[in-house]
């Protein structure tokens, strides 16, 4: 058998491990994902023990049905912090109880393959730049906008995660004095630019124009406050309400600066915008492009492209993929 054969018999295995639930993939170095499961995570209800006891039977099973192929390497992204050269997990804020989790060694103990482990931002970043949005870059950035604000780093065709896996870290950048709080900063990057932080705004911004009197279409009265969340801001934005489009004009003059730091210190290519930002790009588009041309070097912001993720909801179950794939495509 040629050495191209074997390596269209080669599979690779990718793990998303997320706070609420987690998905076991099965692909090849094409990307091309073969097969998916699921499970719910449950932390409340029992350890890492039992969670990974779930993987291995997932694993198991779907090896069954790919016994002619060769499986090469396991990926596995998960939320920080954890240490990617010792294949380490310490206790993510979303795992309670997953303290100093030996993972990457649990699972090539278990199957007899190297196990590599990526934060799911770096992850997610590899997935962009190798198939999504960023593919044919050399430098790209990658920011999740989700529930928070976390970064991945492409830099001269490779992954940058720093010396302890913190590189990319943007979303504790200070953009204001004061402000909603994100990553343990008021004010901060984070703060202005995720769902969590633009809620914040959102019900501080409310509850003082219901105090003085002021209507409120999307939010009524006192006691909906604590309904507010990004999706319904947004989605009254969209439709035309003066106050939410306030608040996100807010969260893009912010997220308008923290670009414009990233494409001053790092001189990108393209940076790649998740979530928030990929579901709502017209409402964003037009408010940070005036902030960038203010804010950012001219000639560093002429060669970068700011666009949408292009993996949509499936990045996560490619970004464990990638994971895998990762070193042997470079």
């Amino acid at each position: 058998m040629t050495s191209t054969e074997n390596r269209s018999k080669d599979i690779y295995i990718g793990l998303d491990i997320g706070g609420t639930k987690c998905s076991v993939v099965i692909g090849d170095n094409t990307f091309a994902i073969r097969k998916k499961a699921g499970f719910e995570t449950r932390t409340r209800d029992r350890g890492y023990v039992e969670i990974l006891a779930e993987f291995k039977s997932i694993i198991r099973s779907l090896l069954s049905e790919f016994s002619d192929y060769n499986l090469k390497r396991i990926g596995i992204s998960c939320g920080g912090p954890l240490d990617s050269k010792k294949g380490m997990i310490y206790s993510p804020p979303n795992l309670p109880g997953w303290d100093a989790v030996p993972i990457t060694a649990i699972f090539t103990e278990e199957f007899g393959v190297e196990t590599a482990l990526q934060n799911d931002a770096n992850a997610c970043a590899l997935a962009e730049w190798l198939m999504g949005a960023g593919k044919g870059t050399s430098n790209m950035v990658f920011l999740t906008f989700g529930t928070g604000m976390g970064g991945g780093l492409i830099l001269n065709g490779r992954l940058y995660s720093g010396t302890n896996d913190l590189g990319g870290e943007v979303g504790h950048i200070r953009l204001a004095k004061d402000g909603p709080v994100g990553f343990g900063k008021a004010g901060s990057f984070e703060g202005y630019c995720s769902g969590g932080g633009i809620a914040q705004l959102a019900k501080t911004v409310v509850a003082e124009k219901l105090k003085n009197n002021q209507t409120v279409c999307f939010c009524p009265a006192m006691d909906k406050i604590d309904l507010i969340d990004t999706k319904l801001v947004a989605r009254a934005a969209v439709s035309g309400d003066p106050v939410a489009y306030e608040i996100i004009k807010t969260a893009a003059e912010y997220l308008g600066q923290g670009l414009s730091i990233i494409i001053d210190i790092l001189n990108p290519e393209c940076i790649v915008i998740g979530s928030i930002y990929a579901r709502n790009e017209k409402l964003f588009k037009s408010l940070i492009e005036p902030v960038l041309r203010r804010e950012a070097i001219p000639a560093a912001l002429e060669v970068c492209r700011i666009v949408p993720s292009g993996l949509g909801d499936s990045i996560g179950d490619y970004a464990a993929l990638c994971v895998a794939i990762y070193e042997d495509k470079f």
